[in-house]
């Protein structure tokens, strides 16, 4: 038996699992604090997307976290800083450059321990458990980007 076939025997979602974002912004808002990890690399592209020194973008757009780098949020709302609001309709004023964790969403590991863990992931967030199905192999992708 192959690898992928050995890991994929003890996965709960071997089947796939439906997501389709419903573009509600849950994912990118409070109440709760949390981080939004972004690399050197994802840092560079979104400096020259700004036209800024990546200095100047970690000055005005991020906060170091240990070893790591996040994006800030709004201290009010929690939500991300790039999280936008036109007629109440929410957006993402970096979505061509966001980073990959906001790219993997809700494909993250601690969403996927558990059927629990990701029926609670789904009260939060709309999309799951809509759309189309999204194959054991697409999954697995995500995770390991």
């Amino acid at each position: 038996m192959g690898k992928l076939k050995s890991v994929a025997k003890n996965k709960w979602y071997i089947n796939g699992l439906h997501f389709e974002c419903q573009q509600c912004g849950n994912c990118c808002s409070g109440p709760e604090e949390g981080v939004i990890w972004i690399t050197k690399q994802e840092i560079e592209k979104l400096a020259e997307h700004f036209q800024m020194m990546p200095a100047e973008l970690h000055k005005k757009y991020l906060r170091k976290i240990g070893l790591r780098v996040s994006i800030k949020e709004d201290p009010r709302t929690k939500d991300c800083i790039f999280l936008t609001r036109t007629n109440d309709k929410p957006g993402c004023a970096i979505y061509n450059f966001r980073p990959t964790q906001c790219r993997t969403w809700p494909f993250w590991s601690y969403n996927l321990d558990s059927p629990d863990d990701w029926n609670i992931a789904a009260q939060k967030c709309p999309g799951i458990n809509k759309g189309g199905l999204h194959t054991f192999d697409e999954i697995e992708k995500k995770r390991n980007l």
